[in-house]
């Protein structure tokens, strides 16, 4: 990442789709000894309750995906373990939501699969890396990453941090990608009803 040019990073970023919306995350900048680990090494670095959290997620999905050529007679049986898995997904998301660290709590303005920005009452050097933890409610998970400062602009009396994905595991992008498309869904769908009733 670190041989790129700031362009280039800004242009990297812009490549995801990315959509405005607000989730809590924690951000803790690195100290000037912290190193970033690379992709190899975040594991090692990742607290557990995010680690198991991707691998429940995938075994979910595997699980699931036999079901659906399953004749109408394991319908009962789907829904029974479409309900185990809210079940497992709400306790996983309250032990995630146990790795929001107060005093690193911020709210996103943007976020997509190539970086994310976070308003903060102070501005950050571009250039300047930080450990990432983005809590995703509505799919009940959270995402441990590393990014770096691409952009600081002030609005208002706030800061809006642009960070770039430096160090992220490839499924945990693909999850943002996912998540930000399904946010984007959402916000699409409560437009047409407020567009719908505003009519009638």
């Amino acid at each position: 990442m670190s041989e790129l040019s700031l362009e280039q990073k800004k242009a990297q970023f812009d490549e995801y789709f990315s959509i405005a919306h607000r989730i809590n995350a924690n951000m803790r900048p690195l100290g000037e000894d912290e190193v970033v680990p690379d992709e190899e090494n975040l594991e090692e670095s990742m607290p557990y309750a995010f680690r198991i959290a991707s691998e429940m997620a995938a075994i979910e999905a595997q699980a699931i995906r036999p079901l659906r050529n399953l004749s109408d007679h394991a319908e009962s049986l789907a829904d029974y373990l479409n309900h185990q898995s809210r079940k497992i997904d709400l306790m996983m998301s309250f032990v995630l939501h146990q790795q929001d660290e107060p005093e690193f709590r911020f709210k996103t303005v943007k976020l997509g699969g190539g970086g994310v920005v976070i308003e903060s009452k102070e501005a950050l050097d571009v250039g300047a890396k930080a450990e990432l933890k983005l809590f995703l409610d509505a799919e009940a998970a959270a995402i441990f990453c590393f990014g770096e400062v691409i952009t600081c602009e002030q609005v208002e009396d706030r800061y809006h941090i642009a960070f770039i994905f430096n160090t992220i595991r490839e499924q945990d992008q693909e999850l943002l990608v996912r998540a930000s498309l399904h946010i984007q869904t959402q916000q699409l769908r409560k437009r047409a009803k407020e567009k719908k009733a505003g009519s009638e």
